[in-house]
């Protein structure tokens, strides 16, 4: 099978794609033929050398990236009962060190995927969990949203950012959201309330008395958000890099920010996909590359004006 690797930290043009055997399912595990792999922020940013992850993996080097993929049960390990071949699934593999999703076949654990249901196409599927997962977590169980709730999502329009604000909506919050003038109104169809143009307007002379913000920027963005907080309100910053300074700088001005880890969650991903089902959420797929478009993919992501996601198909 081939599969994405990088022997070293670097720009994009350090991916090369190799063969490599096929795996076989540990105990717990499956095998799966992908049929698409999410692309993440943390994917550039540990192929870069930067942030935890590539700190782990700093002496593993050849690693292959990928922490979320959908695909097709090809073989199951032992112990292994909730799954069988054929079945179609979807979920995150290996985070924060495994990785290993930008492959044809993928390795995961049978207890962190579930199945897809036939209203989501795999394409679409793969490019969901992590970014759906990091976005429900951060509104409801860090930033425990509540309908009536008045929540600033910066990058709404971005992989994390277009769940985000389907979830606020549908939850009853008053939703704002920066974006380029250009993405206006793809949030607009999303349901967003009020959309701030970044490249025109100040979110500062815009927004204040916040119950939530979702800072999916990080460093300066972080920071000055935290003035459009109300006394009560809370700030969830999702990069790492910045995070420990944007809690600190809260604390100095008596406000709360809290950063975040997505984890597997399969009762989430499965409310999920409820609303999937239901017409309720959309998955939007900007693009799709294969796996020898890889690099073109991790320019594309890098440049941090995705609409939706991306995914590879391999």
């Amino acid at each position: 099978m081939r599969r994405v690797v990088f022997d070293r930290f670097g720009e994009a043009e350090v991916l090369q794609v190799v063969a490599s055997e096929q795996p076989a399912p540990g105990t717990g595990q499956v095998l799966i033929a992908v049929a698409g792999a999410g692309l993440n922020p943390i994917d550039w940013k540990t192929r870069k050398g930067l942030g935890f992850v590539a700190q782990e993996i700093a002496d593993r080097l050849p690693w292959s990236p990928g922490f979320e993929l959908a695909g097709t049960v090809m073989a199951v390990g032992e112990g292994v009962t909730t799954l069988a071949v054929g079945d179609r699934v979807m979920g995150m593999t290996g985070l924060p060190d495994g990785g290993g999703a930008y492959a044809e076949q993928a390795l995961a654990m049978a207890d962190e995927l579930v199945i897809v249901p036939e209203e989501l196409d795999l394409v679409s599927a793969g490019g969901l969990p992590v970014a759906a997962l990091t976005a429900w977590q951060a509104l409801f169980e860090v930033a425990e949203l509540e309908p009536g709730h008045k929540v600033l999502i910066h990058a709404g329009a971005g992989g994390v950012g277009h769940f985000a604000v389907q979830f606020a909506r549908i939850h009853g919050a008053h939703v704002i959201a920066t974006a380029s003038a250009g993405n206006a109104d793809f949030l607009a169809e999303l349901g967003v309330h009020e959309v701030i143009d970044y490249n025109e307007v100040d979110f500062i002379d815009e927004c204040y008395g916040l119950d939530v913000v979702l800072d999916l920027v990080g460093g300066d963005t972080g920071r000055r958000s935290l003035h459009t907080l109300s006394e009560h309100g809370v700030l969830v910053t999702v990069p790492t890099l910045t995070a420990d300074a944007i809690i600190t700088e809260a604390e100095t001005l008596g406000l709360r920010a809290h950063g975040m880890m997505v984890r597997p969650d399969v009762f989430h991903l499965e409310e999920i996909l409820e609303l999937v089902e239901d017409g309720d959420l959309r998955v939007h797929v900007s693009d799709t590359y294969s796996l020898d478009e890889v690099v073109a993919a991790h320019r594309q992501l890098e440049t941090g004006h995705v609409r939706g996601k991306l995914v590879l198909t391999p």
